[in-house]
């Protein structure tokens, strides 16, 4: 720590969060949580366990005249066997909304993942610290942004002036829950996750439900969602299903509308945005399961592939072709008795020609670009030009 501040440490709390639906006490600090207690209790799941952990979209926000800030984490990163270790997860500083400031974690714990058999190993490490100087001596609004990717135990907050949280700015509050495309995958930084880009352009404030390998139309999900307060909503549906060849058609579609019925039970009325999957050419006319290409990972490179029979299609197994439709279909016959419920279709966000320009290198999650690409595309779609999230 460096010497030259008084340090003033503030405990952190839950009403330094935003993003967050709920806070664990650990023996070390706070662990922000996406999903609530009961939620959790239900879930069974170690991939949901590990993703809803995973702070993306939530973020320390307070304001203070301090011109340096100090956070002390304990992260877990999460390596695979036989791969180089992942980039350090960042942490984005803004002030008073505009970028002001990147940092890297120290220190922390590392699981390691074995893609073949999905074992894992926790190697523990120690509590690290990150950085931020220089900032302007005025008061302003102070936003951490925790990383995406790595989960997050929130030990020591310290400044050397006095912080106080953000007061409500009365900014629209956009409920999203997605897959791991919406919970970040390989998305520059925290800020630059899709739904967060959707989010500043759209001048709302983000609670992101993106959940890796996780959106499987879970009832506790829906619950969730049904019990957190948003003037927006939007569920973005489909590749998990197909990922995991969780469901059939006649389950799926059923599903869907349980789903849906759990948000309107505590949303009447709230404007709900149902967005089908963007193209994935592996699973656009193939079934899943998605699985690790073997030839590639021997190559040292992290490829998947569809392993399902296209042939089994007229018997109900799922593919992305197939749910775009049923999603249509569903909100088409909905909307005759629920006005504020409204489709968009992920092609929109992310098409065959766009895939063409902007590949997946993985062939199921989008890179950088892409997440910038679907970030403005949604706010365009969403957003603007009379769209279901226009504001008035």
């Amino acid at each position: 720590m460096h010497t030259e501040h008084d340090w003033i440490t503030t405990p952190v709390t839950a009403d330094l969060l935003r993003g967050a639906l709920d806070v664990e006490r650990t023996e070390r600090g706070l662990l922000p949580h996406r999903l609530p207690a009961r939620a959790r209790a239900q879930n069974t799941n170690p991939q949901l366990a590990m993703a809803e952990a995973q702070p993306s979209g939530v973020r320390l926000a307070f304001r203070t005249a301090a011109t340096a800030v100090e956070l002390d984490t304990l992260r877990t990163k999460r390596d695979y066997t036989g791969f180089p270790s992942r980039p350090d997860g960042l942490y984005d500083l803004l002030v008073d909304g505009r970028p002001a400031g990147q940092a890297t974690g120290t220190g922390g714990n590392v699981l390691t993942v074995d893609l073949v058999t999905w074992e894992s190993e926790l190697t523990p490490g120690p509590v690290g610290t990150v950085r931020f100087t220089g900032l302007p001596a005025e008061e302003k609004d102070v936003e951490i942004w925790l990383p995406h990717n790595e989960t997050t135990e929130l030990i020591a907050l310290r400044t050397d002036a006095p912080v106080e949280p953000v007061p409500d700015r009365g900014r629209r509050v956009w409920l999203h829950h997605g897959s791991s495309i919406s919970h970040g995958s390989d998305a520059a930084s925290p800020t630059a996750i899709w739904p967060a880009i959707a989010a500043a352009r759209g001048g709302v404030e983000l609670i992101n439900l993106g959940l890796g390998g996780s959106a499987m139309l879970d009832p506790f999900t829906a619950r969730a969602m049904r019990d957190t307060p948003a003037d927006l909503i939007s569920v973005k549906m489909g590749i998990n299903i197909v990922n995991q060849d969780a469901m059939r058609l006649r389950t799926f579609g059923p599903a869907v509308h349980g789903f849906l019925d759990t948000i309107r039970e505590g949303h009447p009325d709230t404007p709900l945005l149902l967005v089908s999957p963007i193209h994935c050419a592996i699973h656009e006319d193939t079934p899943g399961p998605t699985a690790p290409d073997a030839d590639e990972i021997r190559k040292g490179r992290l490829v998947f592939c569809a392993m399902g029979d296209p042939a089994e299609t007229p018997t109900g197994k799922l593919t992305l072709t197939v749910i775009r439709e049923e999603l249509s279909r569903i909100v088409g016959q909905r909307a005759a008795d629920d006005p504020n419920l409204h489709y968009l279709d992920g092609l929109d966000l992310y098409g065959a020609q766009d895939a063409a320009a902007l590949p997946l290198p993985d062939h199921v999650h989008p890179d950088a670009a892409t997440h910038r690409h679907i970030g403005d595309r949604f706010h365009a779609r969403a957003f603007t030009n009379g769209g279901p999230f226009a504001a008035g």
